[in-house]
């Protein structure tokens, strides 16, 4: 309550969503108004233009068009907060940015709290949050991915369906991979899962099975990922795009490093879960005919966090210099359209430079949302993984004691309260205990492993073929 406040009162004065597009570092092309476009044309008239036509006493007035080879300069202005209003999906960019903030904030006074207090019995609200904002960037996703399926002329609605069965089908390859190359722990998570529900079924005096089958929690699972790889689709197109015509816009050697680097990150991502390749090797490194273990498998875990979040904060930083690239494909059609012959009309043309800009927001949402699910996905699973954010040479603590707490101490530490509420306060306190020792940090750990590992190999998939598209298959 106190953050949603704070919200309220901050975001209409000081809003990160605002400051990232209207800071005075990217500019947008204006559109030539007609005049201009008649004076560079060489044809300012007096009077009715020779193309209207009398039609039954109506006068029919024709579009003006112009050479394509007109010598045309857009002028550039710098993005303020009353350009804004005119952008399309501008509130839902700023909603979801200031929101994820704020979401942050909370998580990180929550973690400190929780380190120095130490609390056992209380609820960590900072996953309520995580998970808001999950909800919201899936949201997001899907609102953008259901425009394409409206455009009727346009391929777009063939590249998610045929990228959504492209991603069910390596979902399913994926899930049955053996542990020993893909370290998700999905297996020992779901075994766990099974016998822990098994056990409370017992207790409550009811058959004891399995609440859902492998084969059946594989397929539903699959099918997520399927959505999850439609949505990821297009803006793992745009960023290859925007990546391409970042580095031609940069000559600093430094940037256009830092460009890979965050073009490469998905990959990174990936890397960290494939066990020969890291974990194997970084744990123990072949050093003659001994192997000197480097580090702990708990150390491991949580360096794996901490780079997924820097490669975050990287993709974060290099925002603006992609949605600058973003921006100047204004002046790249005009330059592109001047290599062509014939003529346009001024309206066509006005419309293909204002497009552009208006658009700007879809494509700062394309750029964060999935920064954004990368970012509090990890945050999940450190908290709900029971990983740590310090590097000790030992792990903190074991899963089981995390996780086992007995109905004893739950009905003694209850305040002494009158008649049906401590009854009612009780019967809480133990359905949520009992509920800890079902979904425990063991499943937890393989689920959030798996998802933060697949948004990372979707948009690594999506921006690899991007690329590869925009530099082989289209004509400069």
């Amino acid at each position: 309550m106190v953050m949603a406040s704070i919200m309220q009162k901050i975001i209409p004065h000081y809003s990160l969503a605002r400051w990232l597009l209207c800071n005075g570092s990217l500019r947008w092309y204006q559109h030539p108004t007609e005049e201009e476009l008649r004076i560079l044309a060489g044809k300012q008239q007096k009077g009715r233009s020779k193309r209207d036509r009398k039609y039954n006493g109506h006068i029919e007035s024709k579009p003006l068009t112009i050479p394509k080879d007109i010598d045309l300069h857009l002028e550039t202005k710098s993005v303020t907060e009353v350009d804004t209003f005119a952008l399309h999906y501008f509130p839902e960019y700023q909603w979801l940015v200031d929101f994820t903030v704020a979401a942050t904030v909370v998580y990180l006074v929550t973690e400190v709290y929780y380190n120095f207090m130490k609390p056992t019995q209380e609820m960590n609200i900072s996953l309520v949050w995580c998970l808001l904002v999950l909800s919201f960037a899936i949201k997001v996703l899907f609102s953008l991915t259901t425009h394409y399926f409206k455009v009727k002329d346009g391929g777009e609605k063939s590249v998610c369906v045929t990228f959504g069965f492209f991603f069910f089908v390596k979902a399913m390859a994926v899930l049955i991979v053996t542990e020993n190359y893909l370290e998700f722990g999905l297996e020992t998570g779901f075994t766990n899962f099974s016998d822990s529900a098994m056990q409370f079924l017992e207790k409550q005096g009811l058959e004891s099975q399995s609440p859902v089958s492998k084969l059946t929690f594989k397929f539903f699972l699959a099918i997520f990922c399927s959505l999850i790889g439609a949505f990821l689709t297009f803006p793992g197109l745009r960023l290859a795009q925007m990546h391409l015509d970042a580095l031609n816009l940069t000559t600093e050697k430094i940037t256009q490093t830092l460009l890979h680097v965050n073009f490469l990150a998905p990959l990174f991502m990936v890397l960290l879960w494939v066990k020969p390749i890291t974990k194997d090797y970084i744990m123990n490194p072949p050093l003659g005919k001994e192997s000197i273990p480097l580090m702990t498998e708990a150390t491991f875990d949580t360096l794996r966090l901490w780079v997924i979040i820097l490669l975050c904060a990287l993709r974060l930083a290099m925002m603006r210099s992609h949605l600058q690239a973003y921006l100047n494909l204004a002046q790249k059609c005009v330059d592109q359209m001047k290599k062509e012959a014939g003529r346009i009309s001024t309206v066509e043309l006005q419309k293909m430079v204002a497009r552009v800009f208006y658009y700007l927001c879809v494509i700062a949402l394309q750029y964060v949302a999935p920064l954004i699910m990368l970012l509090h996905t990890t945050l999940l699973l450190k908290t709900l993984g029971n990983h740590s954010w310090g590097i000790y040479p030992e792990p903190v603590s074991t899963l089981p004691v995390a996780n086992s707490l007995p109905s004893s101490s739950v009905h003694s530490e209850l305040p002494s309260a009158g008649g049906k509420m401590k009854v009612t306060a009780t019967q809480i306190t133990v359905a949520l205990s009992s509920l800890k020792n079902i979904f425990t940090p063991l499943l937890f750990r393989g689920l959030l492993s798996f998802l933060t590992w697949w948004i990372a190999a979707c948009l690594f998939s999506t921006s690899l073929f991007g690329l590869f598209y925009h530099q082989y298959l289209t004509v400069a």
